[in-house]
C-alpha cells in the first residue's frame, strides 16, 4: 500500500498571524497521525516562510500553491521554485482555478514542473475534467491530453517526486463529490497512462483525489485501492474537519495493515 498523502490547500485565506496560529494548531492536532499519513499544508505565499520556520522539524510539511517556470528575472509578482527551495518541500501546480481563472496552459505547466524538479521540489500536479467535458464523456481524452503535455520530457528518475491529484472540476467547492467508485475508476485509468510513460514506477506514484472531500466521505474514498490520499480545499480551513479527514485516512491504513 502506498503511504497516503493528505494536502490542505488554503487557497487565498487567512492573514499571516491567523495562518501562523492555525498552522501551529494543526501541528498539535496532526502529529499523532504522521507515522501513517504524509501531511502537507499549502498556505498562501505571503506566509510561507513564517509557517515553514514555525514547523521546522515537524512532520507536517509545507508547500506552495503555485510558482513560476523561471528562476529569476523581470517577472513582477512571480515567485520562483529557486526561491521556494529550502523552505518548501512541495509545490502544487495545475489546480483547476489556475487553469480556468488564470488561463494556465498544459505547456506552461510542463515548464513549471521542470523548473520545480530542477530545484528538488516535490510536485503535486492537479488535473481533471470540467462538468461539460464530463457530461460529454470526454474525461479520458481530457486527462490524457493534460498528462501527456505536462509530463513531456520528464525523466523517469524525477517522476519519483511526482504526485498527481485528480480533481473533477465539477466537484470542487460544490459539495458534489465524485462517487468513490467513479474516482477510483478514473484514477485507475490515470495510473495506466503513467505506466505507459514510466513503466513499473507508475505503481509507486501517488494519485490523490480532490473535490469536496470532507469528514463524511473521506473514509469511503480512502478505502478505494487507487486513491492514495486527498487534496483538500474548503475542509482544510477548519481544524476539526481536516483532522477528521486525516484520522479517517490513518484508520484505513491501520485496517489494511491488520
Amino acid at each position: 500500500m502506498r503511504r497516503p498523502l493528505i494536502a490542505g490547500n488554503w487557497k487565498m485565506h487567512f492573514t499571516v498571524p491567523e495562518g501562523l496560529e492555525y498552522a501551529l494548531r494543526l501541528r498539535h492536532d496532526l502529529e499523532a497521525f504522521a507515522t501513517l499519513v504524509e501531511l502537507v499544508i499549502l498556505p498562501p505565499a505571503v506566509m510561507l516562510w513564517e509557517i515553514a520556520n514555525a514547523l521546522r522539524g515537524c512532520p507536517v510539511e509545507v508547500g506552495a500553491q503555485n510558482a513560476s517556470w523561471e528562476d529569476q528575472g523581470p517577472f513582477t509578482g512571480e515567485i520562483s521554485p529557486k526561491m521556494l527551495a529550502g523552505w518548501c518541500h512541495h509545490l502544487l501546480i495545475g489546480h483547476s482555478e489556475r487553469r480556468q481563472l488564470f488561463n494556465e496552459t498544459d505547456e506552461q505547466l510542463n515548464r513549471k514542473l521542470q523548473a520545480a524538479f530542477r530545484h528538488n521540489l516535490k510536485v503535486i500536479l492537479a488535473l481533471g475534467e470540467t462538468l461539460e467535458e464530463h457530461d460529454l464523456g470526454r474525461t479520458e481524452e481530457v486527462i490524457t491530453r493534460q498528462l501527456s503535455a505536462a509530463l513531456y520530457g520528464i525523466d523517469v528518475k524525477r517522476a519519483i517526486d511526482l504526485t498527481l491529484a485528480y480533481e473533477p472540476v465539477w466537484a470542487i467547492g460544490t459539495g458534489r463529490a465524485a462517487t468513490p467508485e467513479y474516482a477510483d475508476e478514473t484514477m485507475g485509468m490515470i495510473r495506466n497512462l503513467l505506466a505507459g510513460k514510466f513503466g513499473q514506477l507508475a505503481s509507486e506514484i501517488r494519485i490523490l483525489y480532490g473535490g469536496s472531500v470532507n469528514p463524511a466521505n473521506a473514509r469511503s474514498l480512502m478505502e478505494k485501492p487507487e486513491i492514495d490520499g486527498a487534496l483538500v480545499g474548503g475542509a482544510s480551513l477548519k481544524a476539526a474537519d481536516f483532522t477528521a479527514i486525516v484520522q479517517a485516512t490513518a484508520e484505513v491504513v491501520q485496517s489494511a495493515r491488520a
